[in-house]
C-alpha cells in the first residue's frame, strides 16, 4: 500500500481547493479531493483521486476515510457568497455548519483528529480597528460569517472534548491564480473585484462597478487586503505542518497587511492588461465596510509563514493570464 502520507481535500474541485490539491502533491503529500462538484469544477483536479459526494454525508465520508486513512481533513467546501447568505440563510446553516458538524463527528468514528478550516475575515463584521488582529471582537453582520464563526465555536469544543485538533484559518480577499496559468479563480457567478475588472478588460463584462466613492478612505473607494491563492496554500501547508508537529487548537488571519482601493486595483488591471476598463459609479452596499485590511503577524510568526507574492501587480497579473487562457477559445482576451 502507497505510505505517502494522504490529506482529505473537501471542497478539492473549487478556486483555492485546487491550489492546495496542487501544492500538497508538489510537497510530496497524496492528495485525495471530495467535491459534490455543484460549483467546483472536475477539470480542476486533474489527475488526483476525485471522490464526488457531500462531505455531510456520514456512509460517504466514512468509506472515504476508511478507504484512504488520511492524516488531516483540509476543509473547502462552503457556500460563500454574502449577498446570498442574506437572502438564504438557511442554505449557509445548513452547507456550512450542519454539514461541517457531520464530517467532524465522521471524523472522529474513524480516528482522524487533525483538522484545518477554511474560516474568513467576515467573521469580524465592521473592524474597529486596522489592521484587525485576531483577538478583534467577532460580531459578523451576515449569515455567511456568522456560519463560520459557529464551526470556530464548534472546533474549540470539539478540541475540548474530543481531541481534535485544528486550526482555522481567517481569510482576508483570496485572488490571483497558479502562476504557470494552470488553474486559476472560475465562479458562476463571478463576485470578487480582480476577476470581474479583468473580465472587463477581456471584453465580457462592459464596466466594472465602484460601489460608492466618498468612503471614509484616502480615494474614497473600500479598501481591501489581497492575498495570493498560492499564499493561502502555503499557510495551508504551515498549518498542517504545525499540526503534525502538536500544535494546539487556534485561529489566525491570512492576508498581507497592506490595503489596496478599489481604484487602485483598476489602475493596476489597465497597466497589467493594457486595456482602459471603463468605470461606472454604483451606491455604496449596504454592510460594506471602507476598509478590511490584516493584521496577520501571529501567522507569520508562529507558522513561519511567509507570503512570495505580495506585489498587487504580480497578483493581477496572475489573474490575468488565467482570464486570458480561460477564454482564450471564444477569442475574447
Amino acid at each position: 500500500m502507497d505510505q505517502t502520507p494522504t490529506v482529505v481535500v473537501a471542497g478539492g474541485a473549487g478556486y483555492i481547493g485546487s491550489h492546495m490539491v496542487r501544492m500538497l502533491r508538489d510537497n510530496g503529500l497524496r492528495p485525495v479531493v471530495v467535491d459534490n462538484l455543484a460549483t467546483g469544477h472536475r477539470e480542476a483536479v486533474g489527475t488526483e483521486v476525485l471522490k464526488v459526494g457531500d462531505i455531510g454525508d456520514a456512509a460517504f465520508m466514512g468509506a472515504v476515510l476508511r478507504e484512504f486513512q488520511p492524516r488531516c481533513v483540509m476543509h473547502f467546501a462552503a457556500s460563500s457568497l454574502v449577498g446570498e447568505s442574506m437572502a438564504k440563510p438557511g442554505k449557509y446553516w445548513r452547507n456550512n455548519v450542519v454539514q461541517t458538524l457531520n464530517l467532524l463527528d465522521t471524523m472522529l468514528e474513524h480516528g482522524v483528529r487533525q483538522f484545518i478550516f477554511s474560516s474568513t475575515a467576515a467573521t469580524y463584521g465592521n473592524p474597529v480597528e486596522v489592521p484587525i488582529p485576531e483577538g478583534h471582537p467577532t460580531r459578523p453582520i451576515n449569515p455567511y460569517g456568522h456560519s463560520k464563526l459557529a464551526v470556530e465555536y464548534a472546533l474549540q469544543d470539539y478540541s475540548q472534548a474530543h481531541g481534535l485538533r485544528s486550526i482555522s484559518l481567517r481569510y482576508f480577499n483570496a485572488a490571483g491564480a497558479h502562476p504557470d496559468a494552470s488553474i486559476g479563480e472560475h465562479h458562476e457567478p463571478e463576485t470578487h473585484l480582480i476577476p470581474l475588472v479583468l473580465q472587463v478588460a477581456s471584453g465580457r463584462r462592459e464596466f466594472i462597478s465602484r460601489y460608492g466613492s466618498n468612503h471614509a478612505t484616502p480615494d474614497g473607494s473600500c479598501l481591501r487586503d489581497y492575498i495570493h491563492v498560492q499564499d493561502l496554500c502555503a499557510a495551508h501547508l504551515a498549518a498542517l505542518r504545525a499540526l503534525e508537529a502538536g500544535a494546539a487548537t487556534t485561529v489566525y488571519n491570512l492576508g498581507n497587511g497592506k490595503g489596496h482601493s478599489v481604484n487602485e486595483v483598476i489602475e493596476v488591471a489597465r497597466k497589467v492588461t493594457g486595456h482602459p476598463i471603463p468605470l461606472r459609479d454604483d451606491p455604496p452596499r449596504a454592510g460594506d465596510p471602507p476598509a478590511l485590511v490584516a493584521d496577520a503577524a501571529r501567522a507569520r510568526a508562529e507558522l513561519g509563514w511567509t507570503p512570495q507574492y505580495e506585489d498587487l501587480d504580480t497578483i493581477v497579473a496572475h489573474a490575468w493570464q488565467w482570464e486570458r487562457k480561460l477564454h482564450q477559445a471564444a477569442g475574447t482576451a
